[in-house]
Parts: C-alpha cells; structure tokens; sequence
C-alpha cells in the first residue's frame, strides 16, 4: 500500500493527481471529473484522504477514506 494522501490537481493545462510529499503525478488526465475519479478510487484502496484542488489551487473538496483518529461528537 502507498503512503502519503492523494492530490489532484492542475498542472501544464492537464489534471493530476499525486501523493502529498511527492512532486511527480502519478495519473494525467483531460478533465478534472477524470482526475477526481482516478484519484479517489486510489485514496479509497490505501484508505488515505483525498484532496481535490481548484484551477487557483485553493482546496475545493476533501475526502477521508482511511481510519480517522479524531474523536469528534456529532
């Protein structure tokens, strides 16, 4: 299983997706739909978040697929 969380985002007029801590992608895709299904489907098998960035590169959507250790109420 792959370690670090799961990035997508825009790059060079491409969508990609990588592993946060790395500066290569391991995925490229035409649209950002394309890019956000690979990458998701790869957080949820290494059970790790998922972050999907704008064009601007701000967070647009955050996902954790892995065990999350905060005891959170509600």
């Amino acid at each position: 299983m792959a370690t670090g969380d799961v990035e997508t985002y825009h790059e060079d007029d491409q969508w990609k997706n990588r592993r946060q801590g790395t500066e290569r992608a391991f995925s490229t895709h035409g649209t950002k739909e394309e890019a956000v299904e690979a990458g998701r489907a790869a957080a949820q098998r290494d059970g790790v978040e998922h972050l999907i960035k704008n064009l601007d590169g701000t967070i647009a959507e955050k996902n954790s697929y892995g065990n999350d250790p905060r005891d959170i109420p509600g």
